[in-house]
């Protein structure tokens, strides 16, 4: 009986992560979204750009050190996203496609495109590479590295001082011109800490929520 209770409030306590997690996003869809909805079939998921403030970590850290934690951050983050788009699309949700992400990094590997070179490229670029009708890009921004010992509760029962503040942004462009047409900009800040495989669910859970392509917003 002692469990059911504590896993019941657990699971409230989740549920107002999610909706803080998902209030106060901004939200843009171009005009004409409706008609690019109609001719997209396949999208494709880029690696996202994770950024850490170097100020968070300890004195004389080696930036390698610091680049490392970024791209392994970044790693968890592709995963997440991937996996919470599927749990969407495999519900009928979405009226596209996503391109498998090892696809997508294979083909970027054979044409030779790397991180460093896609900042060069324009969206068009690289939805043309990977064969596909849009890309999906994001970017993350932390105040400081999260650890998997962090705590969940900071910010919901008003404990501990640990601060992290989180900003996501998240852009749809159209492969043929390269056009954005849809973009979510939301930051999470005070308390509200958890492991990074935690903080990467709930923040994409709300996300894939928002995202267009949903069949019942098809015009």
């Amino acid at each position: 009986m002692c469990y059911k209770k504590n896993n019941l409030f657990f699971k409230y306590l989740i549920g107002i992560l999610v909706v803080f997690l998902s209030a106060c996003a901004t939200v843009y869809t171009a005009p004409e979204f409706s008609s690019y909805q109609a001719k997209h079939r396949t999208l494709a998921i880029l690696p996202p750009i994770v950024s850490i403030n170097a100020q968070s970590f300890k004195p004389g850290t080696p930036i390698e050190l610091i680049d490392r934690q970024q791209l392994e951050e970044a790693q968890l983050f592709y995963g997440q996203l991937y996996s919470q788009f599927l749990a969407q699309q495999a519900k009928g949700r979405y009226t596209i496609v996503f391109q498998d992400i090892e696809e997508t990094k294979s083909l970027l590997s054979a044409k030779g495109v790397t991180a460093e070179k896609m900042r060069a490229m324009t969206r068009a670029q690289i939805g043309q590479a990977l064969g596909v009708d849009a890309v999906v890009s994001s970017r993350i921004y932390r105040d400081k590295p999260m650890s998997t010992g962090a705590a969940l509760f900071g910010l919901l029962l008003g404990v501990g001082g640990i601060t992290n503040e989180v900003q996501i942004n998240l852009s749809v462009h159209e492969a043929v011109e390269g056009r954005l047409v849809w973009n979510y900009d939301h930051i999470v800040g005070g308390g509200v800490v958890n492991s990074a495989e935690g903080m990467a669910k709930s923040l994409m859970k709300s996300i894939s929520k928002k995202f267009p392509y949903e069949k019942n917003k098809r015009k």
